[in-house]
């Protein structure tokens, strides 16, 4: 866990997204590989994700190497430990509960469960995540997190929804102290006359230096 977990501080842009079609998948994945993503959340909103996350795995394998694959929209243990099974990197879910706590951080599992008050906050932190998805980030807002990111000193924060991919997005967030971004529909939201992916690997290669910054 604790590997998975800096992994994700050293590149910390996390990709939220879903389709049926396994080949948009594939490219959306390889198009944010190419940018300098290494980090991906594939998510369990659809009657294809488990067949389209296995097939994932098995690509992450072959093209892949560094790239950290887990499945989030995880709302119940059988669930989590469905895609455990199948080699999810870890666990994201959008709810605080024990039961899921107990089949992923138990078993070295990174879990982040999705956080809005400080005492789903504190839940958290007393079943050992070390990082709570902030959610709706665009409801709480940078400021939430500034008021009460000293009531929770080791904790670390992934704020998703409410993440823009623009420099003064990236840089109000981990200016607030948020350890990463999880960002979904604006990130892939395709420019105007674009075709193909190129896009969204420049737009990630972008985030990646924000970031950096």
């Amino acid at each position: 866990m604790k590997n998975t977990l800096d992994h994700i501080l050293k590149y910390p842009v996390l990709p939220v997204y879903y389709n049926d079609d396994i080949q948009t998948c594939i490219d959306v994945v390889n198009a944010c590989y190419a940018g300098g993503i290494r980090v991906f959340e594939f998510v369990n909103r659809g009657e294809r994700a488990p067949e389209n996350f296995s097939k994932l795995l098995a690509h992450q394998r072959e093209h892949w190497p560094e790239l950290l694959l887990g499945i989030g929209t995880i709302k119940t243990a059988a669930v989590a430990s469905t895609y455990i099974e199948m080699g999810a990197e870890f666990i994201v879910s959008p709810v605080v509960k024990p039961e899921i706590a107990a089949v992923t951080l138990k078993q070295g599992i990174l879990w982040v469960p999705g956080c809005m008050t400080p005492t789903e906050i504190s839940m958290a932190e007393d079943l050992g995540a070390p990082l709570v998805k902030l959610f709706p980030g665009d409801t709480l807002g940078a400021g939430f997190l500034k008021s009460i990111k000293p009531l929770f000193p080791t904790m670390r924060f992934m704020p998703t929804g409410g993440v823009n991919p623009t420099e003064d997005s990236i840089s109000s967030w981990f200016g607030v102290g948020v350890s990463a971004v999880g960002l979904g529909s604006k990130l892939f939201a395709k420019p105007e006359g674009a075709t193909g992916f190129d896009w969204l690997a420049e737009r990630s290669k972008a985030l990646m230096g924000w970031v950096k910054k």
